[in-house]
């Protein structure tokens, strides 16, 4: 029996693990956290279910959003991964029908278009943070009665290499020893992972970063729009730079949350399926690629995110919109008449072009002022914006269509810990497309 090595188990390393169990392989899996009931929120970022377990539920069934699967398999081949995956969440308890009016989608893009502003259709489901855990236990559950070897609270730490070839792996735990191994790492491992890529002499790109808001408003603001799609995708362009803005990981009557990274605190959002708020959050987001000589756009957010740590005392910033086009300080009295009451309370009010750097500050001023003109109140002196939101993007470790290390043909990667993805549904397809790959050498 052939074995393989999973070192991670968000959506890629669960998806590979179920495909390579059904075709009989032995399957030993290392995980830095806990399992997905045992989990808190202080742990977000890593465990089994991954960074995304807590993070709403949102699953977005459209080869092009979070990566774009046809770099790897045809559109006919990507959208049979898709519906896989859809057909997997439902098995393990996801409610059936998607959760958009299809029959308006026309009439919100032709909206958009006028403004403007290009409007992404997409299929999509909300599980919420508050069920997404049950599933991804259902489905952890079924692996482990396939005969999952699961070893959680692990560090995987570096390659076992023999004869210039790699056998297994060191853990904190131990040695654990394969036929192949899998990195499923997502984002919390990435940068581990670069150094394994860098130690093991593989060719590494630096990819783009988000850097930005959340935006929190009325729900009222909002509704016309989320009620024909739950989390809207707006791509925008401003006027100034040219710069290209998006709306992310939109929450109708959802919560703002912070989440601590390694060296600074970031803010996030979710919304729950049973407990519901009068506001609507999303991230506002303008895309950062550096050129030579500091390609390196991942240090460029972490320092921001350090300098919010300083200004804000560990808590994130919050300022309204109205405060930050007339360069003025957000206080707690000001909050406290604000039409929009925030539901992340553990913040410092303050001015958030201290931190985030001119163009910025500019592109998503200009952004909400373009979405104002399909989403009316959005551009609101009211609305409130919290600081940082940052998404950091692994260096996209180089490998073939297979997923397959060109220099290790025992090597193989999924997942966004190696820059192949950027969400649940297209994390997971990665791993079946690493899993099958796996299973076609034998």
């Amino acid at each position: 029996m052939k074995s393989v090595i999973i070192i991670g188990l968000g959506p890629a390393g669960l998806f590979a693990a179920k495909e390579l169990l059904n075709a009989n392989y032995k399957v030993i899996s290392i995980e830095k956290g806990k399992a997905p009931k045992e989990r808190n929120k202080k742990e977000l970022l890593f465990g089994v279910g991954g960074a995304g377990l807590f993070s709403d539920g949102k699953l977005n069934f459209n080869p092009f959003i979070g990566g774009d699967l046809t770099e790897f398999v045809s559109l006919e081949d990507a959208n049979k991964l898709i519906e896989e995956v859809h057909n997997t969440f439902q098995n393990f308890g996801m409610a059936n029908g998607y959760i958009n009016q299809t029959e308006k989608m026309q009439e919100l893009k032709e909206r958009a278009i006028k403004s403007g502003i290009r409007f992404i259709e997409i299929k999509q489901k909300h599980i919420g943070s508050d069920y997404l855990p049950g599933i991804i236990d259902n489905l952890l559950q079924n692996l482990i009665q396939k005969g999952l070897e699961l070893h959680l609270e692990t560090d995987a730490q570096e390659l076992i290499i023999k004869d210039g070839k790699i056998i297994g792996v060191k853990t904190n735990k131990g040695e654990l020893f394969a036929d192949y191994i899998l990195f499923t790492v997502g984002r919390w491992g990435s940068l581990w992972l670069n150094k394994i890529a860098h130690d093991l002499d593989l060719k590494t790109t630096f990819l783009p970063v988000d850097i930005g808001v959340r935006v929190e408003t009325s729900q009222e603001i909002t509704k016309a729009i989320t009620d024909i799609e739950y989390c809207p995708k707006f791509h925008i362009y401003t006027k100034t730079y040219d710069d290209f803005v998006r709306t992310f990981c939109v929450n109708p009557q959802g919560f703002v949350v912070s989440e601590s990274y390694d060296k600074f605190i970031n803010v996030n959002g979710h919304s729950l399926r049973d407990i519901k708020s009068d506001n609507t959050n999303f991230a506002f987001l303008v895309k950062i690629k550096l050129t030579e000589p500091a390609e390196d756009s991942n240090s460029y957010a972490q320092h921001i995110g350090k300098l919010a740590n300083f200004l804000g005392s560990g808590k994130p910033i919050l300022q309204r919109l109205g405060d930050l086009k007339t360069g003025r300080r957000t206080t707690w009295n000001k909050l406290e008449k604000n039409l929009v009451q925030p539901t992340l309370k553990d913040v410092v009010p303050g001015d958030i072009s201290l931190l985030l750097p001119h163009r910025i500050v500019t592109d998503i001023v200009e952004g909400l002022e373009e979405l104002d003109k399909i989403m009316p109140g959005i551009a609101s002196n009211y609305t409130l914006l919290y600081a940082p939101e940052i998404k950091l993007s692994a260096m996209r470790v180089s490998c073939n269509k297979n997923l397959q290390s060109e220099k290790y043909n025992n090597l193989f990667f999924a997942g966004d810990g190696a820059g192949l993805s950027g969400d649940i549904v297209n994390a997971a397809s990665t791993g079946l497309i690493a899993a099958r790959s796996i299973i076609k050498e034998n």
